[in-house]
């Protein structure tokens, strides 16, 4: 036991979990954005957005994860030298936020779009009758309601992003999984505990996760 307690002293394992929860913070944000522009683009009536959108969807979600953070590092830094900050642990910080928004965007993408197909025709239709031009009516009438529908699975594409957050490792972030391996390396004795410790560390940050969307899609669910 004192073993065990003793890998809390030597390695940082909360702050290694902190720097996950950032990565999912910051790419939650911009894979909603990301995501919502190109759910407007599929449902737009403009068949070049619509093909833009579909499209990068079937890129973007049949790439490995891996790949694209990979891409980042060696050819947008490596190749390009594409810096997105003066400092050397934040570029890389940053850049795996971009490979997770850009990947988890068209996850986001597809479950707003499923949430826009559980709003009735009939409220387009109406939106168009009063004069709403196409992003009005989309923006006032189509998005809140398909927000609404779209909860629980926008909650799953979040707790797969919590998940996936620990491919950064790949992409030299120190996080939790990198740490994980850094502890097996040096501490063979201990490979089950230490297993235990991080799969435990994301069953407390997922679940309530789950529990939040489920709460919020009944509660927020439209009365049809």
């Amino acid at each position: 036991m004192d073993g065990f307690l003793s890998l809390f002293e030597q390695y940082d394992v909360a702050g290694a979990f902190w720097v996950n929860i950032q990565l999912t913070f910051f790419a939650a944000i911009w894979s909603l954005l990301l995501g919502t522009l190109l759910a407007l683009f599929r449902i737009s009536p403009i068949a070049s957005l619509q093909w833009f959108g579909a499209s990068y969807v079937n890129i973007f979600r049949n790439t490995p994860l891996t790949i694209i953070l990979a891409f980042g590092v060696l050819a947008l830094f490596g190749q390009l030298v594409v810096s997105l900050a003066d400092d050397f642990d934040l570029n890389f910080f940053r850049l795996a936020v971009l490979g997770l928004s850009l990947y988890h965007a068209a996850f986001v993408c597809e479950a707003i779009r499923s949430g826009v197909n559980t709003v009735p025709l009939g409220q387009a239709e109406a939106a168009r009758a009063i004069g709403l031009s196409f992003l009005p009516a989309a923006r006032l009438v189509i998005l809140p309601q398909a927000f609404r529908g779209a909860i629980a699975p926008l909650g799953n594409v979040l707790i797969a992003l919590t998940k996936n957050s620990t491919v950064a490792a790949a992409g030299s972030v120190a996080e939790s999984a990198g740490l994980m391996k850094t502890m097996i390396e040096f501490r063979s004795d201990m490979v089950i505990p230490i297993f235990f410790t991080f799969a435990m560390g994301f069953v407390i940050i997922v679940i309530p996760i789950g529990l939040l969307t489920t709460w919020a899609s009944k509660k927020l669910a439209v009365a049809r």
